[in-house]
């Protein structure tokens, strides 16, 4: 089988193509540009470097949030897109769950974090067995860092643009238990999103793009101002 999926969580956007054999390409871009100025322009660059065409894939995965809402509107409604197109399955992967496989097999919890503004983050608690299968020991949620940190007494790992913009913050109220992923282990990837949307592809585990919608976690804007 193979798959396509797409990142947009945050600025970094990313495309990636993988089968049962591993990754054939990712294509990843950290600049200040909307998804909707380059998703397109990156799925086809990544297509045309890989020599694969559209018909030629068996399904695609999409990061499905938490993050920006706007990235995320974009990443799905492109997926959809494309799946309409090919009459190809959609499988959607929790943002939170493909950032913290950047660092697999840690023998310490797995604290990814995104930045929700208003002095919160998106953020889970997870934690790796010996054999690599990951568990999820808090879901994902929005809330103050200072509120989260509250929950760790153990030695942790962090990453994600929340725990940079929030690393003094970690270090001060958990000192030696805080460690941090590195510069390339920070940010959310497609071909985390494809490894994860592979294995559920393969095990059946297939969405309805007519009712699929970003998992937010908090209301827009919009939505408050309207209640």
């Amino acid at each position: 089988m193979r798959i396509l999926a797409i990142e947009t969580s945050t600025m970094m956007g990313s495309v990636a193509i993988m089968d049962e054999r591993g990754l054939i390409a990712e294509y990843r871009l950290n600049i200040k540009a909307t998804h909707s100025e380059r998703l397109m322009r990156i799925i086809d660059e990544v297509l045309r470097g890989s020599g694969i065409e559209l018909k030629d894939l068996d399904g695609y995965a999409v990061s499905i949030g938490p993050g920006s809402f706007t990235g995320l509107r974009i990443g799905l409604s492109t997926v959809k897109g494309l799946a309409f197109t090919t009459n190809k399955p959609i499988t959607a992967i929790p943002t939170l769950d493909a950032l913290a496989c950047n660092i697999p097999f840690s023998q310490y919890m797995v604290c990814p974090m995104l930045d929700a503004r208003k002095k919160e983050v998106y953020t889970a608690l997870f934690r790796f067995t010996d054999n690599g299968v990951v568990s999820k020991l808090i879901d994902d949620c929005v809330t103050s860092p200072e509120s989260f940190l509250k929950e760790i007494k153990e030695p942790t790992v962090f990453l994600g643009e929340g725990a940079n913009i929030y690393r003094e913050l970690i270090k001060e109220r958990l000192g030696y238990l805080a460690h941090f992923a590195p510069l390339s282990k920070q940010l959310p990837s497609a071909a985390n999103v494809a490894e994860l949307g592979l294995k559920a592809l393969i095990s059946g585990k297939v969405e309805d793009p007519a009712i699929l919608i970003p998992r937010y976690i908090r209301k827009s804007e919009a939505e408050i101002k309207k209640s």
